[in-house]
């Protein structure tokens, strides 16, 4: 005796989970920034070390002045964070990064990457963490070249991606306590 197996029930378009490539795509912004910040702070570098011996800080050693008094290229390396912070801690801080990575990516529905604003944030902070992650991994150091006086201030020396994170952070910030996100659209 034959049995007749019942057919698959007809999935709806709705009820399918989307492609990968649609949930790439709905990040687009996040990933065109992060990948712009990455490139244009790599290419930065890379300059600086083909146009500037390591280590240079001041005009006489060979730094480029900009605007005299004001603003130098120079080529540094910073084994810490910011303002040399945790300094001889490379390899600690690429963990680091690459922890926060995945913690970004883990929260992205609560952190709100679904909406423009967090993408336009997260795009620049990705991208910088990314860019510093890659210099600690290449050269045990971050590349740092602008060098900002203000008067007798040095302000401490930074890269793209530095700056990628810092505007990042405060954009997510600014924008968090002005203007909480809406609530995301449920997970398909």
């Amino acid at each position: 005796m034959e049995v007749d197996a019942a057919p698959a029930p007809a999935v709806s378009a709705a009820a399918r989970p989307p492609a990968w490539t649609d949930r790439v795509l709905a990040y687009r912004l996040l990933w065109f920034l992060g990948v712009l910040v990455f490139t244009l702070d790599q290419l930065t570098k890379t300059w600086v070390v083909l146009n500037l011996r390591f280590p240079t800080y001041w005009p006489e050693e060979g730094a480029i002045v900009v605007i005299k008094g004001f603003f130098n290229l120079v080529h540094v390396g910073n084994t810490g964070a910011a303002w040399s912070l945790f300094s001889g801690q490379s390899s600690l801080l690429a963990l680091l990064a690459g922890a926060t990575l995945f913690g970004i990516y883990f929260w992205r529905r609560h952190l709100g990457l679904e909406h423009r604003r967090a993408q336009f944030a997260f795009g620049l902070l990705c991208g910088g963490i990314v860019g510093n992650f890659f210099d600690r991994i290449l050269h045990g150091h971050v590349i740092d070249f602008l060098d900002f006086h203000f008067g007798d201030y040095i302000y401490p020396t930074f890269n793209l991606a530095d700056a990628g994170i810092c505007v990042g952070v405060l954009i997510y910030l600014w924008h968090s306590f002005r203007e909480p996100l809406p609530p995301a659209p449920p997970a398909a």
